[in-house]
């Protein structure tokens, strides 16, 4: 269902945490690996469905992420890079997304042999070419450096590329990964350097570690949380929270998935809202996770009980803390975010 349709759908217009390489659809997989001469598990797209999208009884964040083995090993090149990015550019502008902000660790890009830089053009041309085509729907890049042991190079490697890119398609930089195995104050460097390089920048932060490690984020300088979910269990955190206007990058299904919480009956949404925090609703992961950012509203409402003037407060939420409008706001000035035109 695309959001021209009526009901809560249309409020998923923009979509603030979506990553490239868990967002491909099976048709795409499929396309890049026959390209590559890549094995895949099925011979049909259909059957590669199951193998791309996380299983009902998913436990943890790290089973989640197991998810992104087999498109990392398609997009080994700066063709299939950039014709993933087309397609998936493609793709959201016909649900009808306005504005999307995309996120990959150029740094898993290079196996065989292609740099960071050559990783960062060649996802920026695809989407260019999707934005050409489309005329609606504006697409940015985030650029992650990563949790795990002996990535501390090319990390910074990652924040020095954002940084010569920045206003020419990128927009920020990420931490992501394994948050509980790989603490977010271990990263300290990386953002000290993005700080100096005046790169603002997002952290996965309060998924699968608790409260301390949006604490750290908030520390480092982050102006946007990934998920921040676990922020409910500190009084003063959320405090902070609104104090700051950090906003929070929440994705409903993908954290039931990974069972950052049990049950939406737990969701913070809500209580983030009435403390006055910047929430925001977005898909994570389009295929992982099998779902949009309508799908996510039409979710909340469902389930949830999101009332369309509470939709209408994170749409708005989400067009103020995204990157790329900040940095152009006069383009989006005026607009009715709340109705497709």
């Amino acid at each position: 269902m695309s959001i021209k349709e009526n009901g809560m759908e249309r409020f998923g217009q923009i979509d603030l945490h979506l990553h490239l390489d868990g967002s491909l659809s099976a048709d795409t997989i499929q396309k890049l690996a026959i390209r590559e001469k890549v094995a895949l598990p099925a011979d049909t797209a259909e059957g590669l469905r199951s193998c791309l999208t996380v299983e009902t009884g998913c436990e943890s964040l790290n089973e989640y992420l197991k998810c992104f083995d087999l498109p990392l090993a398609v997009l080994q090149t700066e063709e299939n890079l950039s014709l993933a990015a087309y397609d998936l550019g493609r793709e959201l502008a016909q649900k009808g997304l306005r504005y999307a902000e995309i996120r990959f660790a150029p740094q898993l890009h290079g196996k065989k042999g292609i740099t960071q830089e050559e990783a960062v053009r060649a996802v920026l041309a695809g989407f260019g070419k999707a934005e050409e085509e489309s005329e609606a729907c504006c697409l940015r890049a985030i650029l992650c450096c990563m949790r795990g042991a002996d990535v501390h190079e090319a990390n910074m490697e990652t924040v020095e590329t954002a940084s010569r890119y920045m206003g020419r398609g990128v927009v920020a930089v990420d931490l992501a990964g394994a948050e509980a195995l790989y603490p977010t104050g271990d990263f300290a460097e990386e953002f000290r350097y993005a700080r100096s390089l005046e790169v603002p920048f997002t952290i996965h932060a309060g998924e699968a570690a608790g409260p301390e490690s949006i604490w750290k984020a908030l520390e480092f300088g982050a102006v946007r949380i990934g998920h921040g979910v676990r922020a409910a269990e500190d009084q003063e955190l959320m405090k902070e929270l609104a104090r700051r206007g950090t906003a929070l990058e929440m994705c409903p299904t993908s954290n039931l998935q990974t069972k950052a919480v049990r049950s939406l009956s737990e969701y913070p949404l809500r209580e983030y809202l009435s403390r006055g925090i910047n929430v925001t609703v977005n898909s994570d992961n389009m295929t992982v996770s099998d779902t949009w950012a309508g799908n996510e509203f039409a979710l909340l409402s469902r389930e949830y009980g999101l009332t369309e003037e509470e939709a209408g407060k994170l749409l708005e939420n989400a067009r103020k803390a995204a990157f790329g409008m900040q940095r152009s706001g006069a383009e989006w000035a005026g607009r009715d975010w709340d109705e497709r035109e």
